[in-house]
This record gives structure tokens, sequence and C-alpha cells, in this order.
């Protein structure tokens, strides 16, 4: 069966490249959105994490110059920018730079929407911090999609924010400390609150199949959405490397870590590995995968499927259960 494509709202490199680089060239932005559109992701959002304010200048003025190409402009809708409006908490920040984290500020994201044209899709930021609710009104009104993520926030604070406007949940079930109390928590908070779709990177080590299929039950098909959060180290082999300003260590099952403080430090998988994974579980149809992986990301950021060109034809083998790659 041949499907319309995958859409990943979080990817920050592939092949030890990075959308955050300090060294980022538009030479390097092209050659990465190839290698990623060629991994079988038919449009993404390049994602910048948490860094210093000059670097968000930079590489946002890089990153939408190349936008109005024809190769790249219809594959990717904008930017995801992940940060710096986050917990400044460990484990909830993850792994974000402590020193860059920043309160809400809608000046500064005035600038950053500046820099970036007009073009940053997706904001994930956290609901407990003070301006939360202001910088979400603001990012609403300039056409960004606010999500939720990296924070510590309750019940309360999340039903602020969505009514401010906030309409999702960055990777539900990470971004936060490994030991969180039993029944108030960021995940039962965001999981219980029924406006809110749900990010998810199954990519089999951020979370246990539990949780993946607790999650869809609750949410529904209709409110979740794959994501990768793939990192530079996506298509890598295992080994020691320096990711996002992180020491890493990708072992051979794929799983990527910071040794010292044990957090994951994003994903070593691609979209369609992220997808074959969910498949593998026999949670959901290959309607429902479809919807999931394509239909549900272009909704929650306002782009019509149709707009979204064909890139590497894609088929789901139901017999295998396997989405491939037709060469």
């Amino acid at each position: 069966m041949k499907v319309p494509g995958l859409v990943d709202l979080q990817v920050e490199g592939y092949r030890g490249a990075e959308f955050p680089s300090p060294d980022l060239t538009k030479e390097d932005f092209v050659r990465l959105c190839r290698w990623i559109v060629e991994s079988g992701t038919t449009a993404f959002l390049p994602t910048l994490h948490t860094v210093p304010e000059d670097l968000y200048k930079r590489n946002l003025s890089i990153i939408v110059s190349m936008l109005d190409t024809e190769e790249l402009g219809s594959r990717i809708p904008g930017v995801h920018i992940e940060g710096p409006f986050i917990s400044p908490e460990d484990g909830a920040r993850g792994a974000h730079n402590a020193e860059w984290v920043r309160k809400p500020d809608v000046e500064y994201l005035s600038r950053m929407i500046e820099w970036a044209d007009g073009k940053i899709k997706l904001l994930t930021i956290a609901a407990e911090l003070e301006g939360a609710e202001e910088l979400t009104r603001y990012a609403v009104e300039k056409g960004i999609t606010v999500s939720l993520g990296h924070q510590m926030a309750d019940e309360d604070d999340i039903a602020r924010l969505v009514s401010a406007g906030a309409k999702a949940l960055t990777h539900l079930g990470n971004g936060v400390p490994q030991n969180l109390g039993r029944h108030r928590n960021p995940i039962w908070a965001g999981l219980a609150n029924d406006d809110l779709s749900a990010m998810m990177i199954t990519d089999g080590h951020h979370l246990p199949p539990a949780i993946v299929k607790t999650f869809i039950r609750t949410k529904g098909i209709g409110r979740c959405i794959v994501i990768s959060d793939g990192s530079p180290l996506v298509g890598m082999p295992a080994g020691r490397y320096r990711a996002s300003g992180n020491d890493a260590v990708l072992d051979a099952s794929g799983r990527l870590y910071n040794p010292h403080t044990g957090y994951l430090v994003g994903s070593s998988s691609t979209m369609l590995q992220c997808m074959n994974y969910l498949a593998s579980l026999k949670l959901l149809s290959v309607e429902q995968l479809v919807k999931v992986g394509f239909y549900n990301p272009l909704k929650l950021i306002g782009v019509a499927p149709d707009s979204i060109p064909q890139g590497p034809e894609i088929v789901f083998d139901e017999q295998q259960n396997l989405f491939t790659i037709c060469k």
C-alpha cells in the first residue's frame, strides 16, 4: 500500500550535522535536508533547541534564506523552536544548557520571529513559568502553534496555557525528571487535558510499549503525533560523541544518552524507523499509522496535506507490517 508520506515536527540533525550548530552554513543546511528527505521524511520542521541569542539570530537567518527555494520550500513549512522558555530544573530541562534557558519574554520572541522572517511554526515552552500565558497569546497571534514541554507544570498551569491557545505537548513522557510524584506530575496533567495533542518519540527507547499504548488510548488517534526528535547522531555508528553540547553515548541498540546524567539526549532514529517501531507494537491499523505520522502533524501546524510534494515513495507492507522506501 502506497502512503502519502511522513511528516516530522521535531528533527535537529543527521549524520553528525545539526541545525543549531554554530558552524552551520547554507550548504550544510541543504545537505542536511536532503539526507532527511532521503531517509523517508517527506516534510519536516528543522528544530533549534535552547542556544544563545546570537546563535538563534545567525542560524534562523540561514535557514529561512533557503526556504524560498523550489527544492526545500514545500518540504519545510517552517521552524520548530524548542526553548529557550523552558524549565531550568534538572531533568525537566533535559539536554538543554541551563545557561541559555530564559523566562518567557515577548520581546525576545518578537526578535526571533523577525530573524525567522515569520516562519516559526512551532514553539515549545513550559506552562508553569511566569509570563507563559502572555507569551502564548502573542505567539498564537503571530500564527505559531504553541506546544508544552520540558516543564514541571500541573493541571492548573496547563489549563491556563490551553485557554491562552496552546495546542500540544512536546514529546510527552520525556523532558521530565526520572523521579516524579505518583499522581501530580506534568505527564498525567498533560495526558488528562483533552484539548492537547500528544507528540510522542516512538523510537523504542524514549517510551516503553505500555506507555505508548496508554497515550494512544487516552488521547485517541486524532490527537496523537509521532516525532523522531532526531539528533545529529542519527545515521552514525555506535560510539562516544559530543552532540548538542552534551557528552553522548550511542550504544548498539540505538539508545542515545548522556553518560554523566543517564538522561537521553534525543533520538538516533529517523521518522521512518520511529513509525516502524510503532507499527511493530500492532496497536494501529495502517490508516491510523498514516494519520499519526502524516495527517495529524500537518493539521497541528495548519498545513494542507496537498501542499506537500511527493518525496521518496513510501509503501506499507501489510504482511511484514513495515514501512519501506521504494528505490
